[in-house]
């Protein structure tokens, strides 16, 4: 019997998540259950953040975010709009989707009402299973309209990342006597303490918030553990994370299935290409149509010229990449400042490509700005791509490098091993599930996290031991193909489901 599942997405298409929505909807539907999704759209046709175009043969309902941008543009709250822009789990400066921190309990509420008036047209033929992405606002929406339909929520971190933030912030805010509020007050005022006034291990923390971008962070904490402790069923993307929800969210046992992401293997394959056809990928995507950027934010603002992409032209010389985007928990500057200690014990001029960075979007210090800073050769931004673009570039690297604390899967670490190309990750996170995870049979290398010494160590090795490259690459291109396709994972994700739906009595 074919059953329907409704994913929902609060975001436009951007990161991980969409990725995933997209390639488990195909092996969903090869497994009999039919898949619709209500999400955020922003952009025109033909646009990689536009829902319709990202998720192309998907049918799909969605709430487009461009009139909130242009209120954004007017100087006006694009959350207070109608309908609102959706926040973000990450606190960047300028954007249109601020951290949710900073949004009002009371714009909270106007967003989960927006969505919900939305879901009254978008939902006019009830699934099976509502299987909703993140923890969200959306959740209170769809406990309006549709609270008898079974639902899963998939966490994919980036949630839980915030509220532990938030968790963190509050106990130091307390520490000063007072409370998120009273420190964002504190912060308009220029009233904050020192930071020697912070416990050691705290000031880099306190160092990178803007407090008054989080005064209602607890709100948020709250509000969303509440939307958790509401739920039946829960899908995690690694171990790791099954901790974190049951650290934060109190949401354990039964309840919570982990289930990794998986990986496009028809897409991500090695491509034996020629030394003439890498070099013509590179000229067109660092010299001819350039998209990296820098702090303006536009694409296309970091250009190169032919002699200056000379260092990828070298056919012996291996290539060392990072793909993501520019969080602080990627650690992309500590990522610069390794590969800046490490060049000189090189063997061969080694150029680093950082793939990535949602143009406008970065915390922390630009990669850019600690390149010019460093004044140090050889790192090439090439800005965001879609897929095919990153399974041809992949097929170009050596290396990937991703110092990522925390991380809280890694589905590009599975799309470059699934290519062939080994990986240097942090003992933290979802990697530790997948990398160097079979006893005598290494795909790639771990460092500590933020340990800029051990990363430059592991840069050198992987440079210089072209034996050790290619034992990590065979084992890393085995291992995946073997047991991450979506195929071969879609019948975890139906069981989940089919839980979901046995649990829920027929209604009458």
């Amino acid at each position: 019997m074919r059953r329907h599942v409704t994913m929902g997405l609060l975001f436009y298409p951007r990161g991980g998540s969409a990725q995933v929505i997209r390639y488990l909807a195909d092996a969903l539907g090869e497994a009999d259950w039919p898949t619709a999704l209500v999400c955020g759209s922003l952009g025109d046709p033909g646009d990689l953040t536009h829902a319709g175009t990202f998720f192309e043969g998907l049918e799909v309902h969605a709430l487009d975010y461009g009139p909130a941008v242009e209120a954004f543009s007017r100087g006006e709250d694009p959350v207070a709009h109608d309908p609102p822009m959706a926040p973000s789990f990450e606190d960047r400066p300028d954007v249109p989707d601020r951290v949710f921190a900073a949004v009002s309990p009371g714009l909270g509420d106007h967003l989960a009402g927006a969505w919900a008036r939305f879901l009254e047209g978008a939902l006019h033929a009830a699934p099976d299973v509502l299987h909703v992405h993140h923890l969200t606002p959306l959740h209170e929406a769809i406990a309006l309209v549709a609270p008898d339909t079974p639902l899963v929520t998939h966490l994919h971190g980036t949630e839980m990342k915030m509220i532990d933030r938030a968790d963190r912030l509050a106990e130091l805010a307390r520490g000063q006597g007072t409370d998120l509020a009273g420190m964002a007050e504190r912060a308009c005022a220029n009233a904050l303490p020192a930071l020697g006034g912070y416990p050691e291990e705290a000031r880099e923390l306190v160092e990178a918030t803007r407090w008054e971008h989080w005064r209602y962070g607890s709100h948020w904490a709250a509000r969303l553990r509440a939307v958790a402790r509401s739920g039946d069923h829960f899908i995690v993307v690694s171990p790791h994370d099954r901790d974190e929800a049951r650290r934060l969210l109190g949401v354990e046992g039964d309840r919570v299935a982990v289930i990794p992401n998986g990986v496009d293997t028809g897409l991500f394959d090695r491509r034996m290409l020629s030394h003439a056809e890498r070099l013509a990928l590179w000229r067109r995507w660092l010299v001819d149509e350039p998209r990296g950027w820098d702090e303006t934010g536009r694409p296309g603002s970091i250009r190169y010229s032919q002699e200056q992409i000379a260092p990828l032209a070298d056919p012996h010389s291996p290539v060392l990449l990072f793909v993501g985007r520019f969080l602080d928990f990627k650690r992309v500057p500590l990522l610069v400042r390794a590969y800046a200690a490490a060049r000189e014990r090189f063997d061969r001029r080694t150029p680093l490509v950082i793939w990535g960075g949602f143009p406008g979007e970065w915390e922390g210090e630009h990669p850019y700005s600690v390149v010019s800073s460093l004044g140090v050769d050889d790192v090439f931004f090439v800005g965001w791509r879609g897929h095919a673009d990153l399974a041809r570039g992949l097929s170009c690297c050596d290396v990937m490098v991703a110092p990522s604390k925390n991380e809280p899967f890694g589905l590009v670490f599975l799309e470059a091993m699934a290519c062939g190309v080994p990986v240097i990750a942090t003992r933290s996170g979802g990697p530790l599930s997948f990398v160097n995870s079979r006893r005598g049979a290494p795909n790639g290398w771990m460092v500590g996290v933020d340990d800029e010494r051990e990363l430059a160590a592991a840069m050198v090795e992987a440079v210089n031991d072209a034996g050790a490259r290619h034992v990590r690459s065979e084992n890393a291109y085995a291992q995946i193909r073997s047991g991450y396709s979506w195929k071969a994972l879609a019948s975890r994700f139906t069981e989940v489901y089919e839980r979901a739906s046995d649990a829920r009595p027929a209604q009458l």
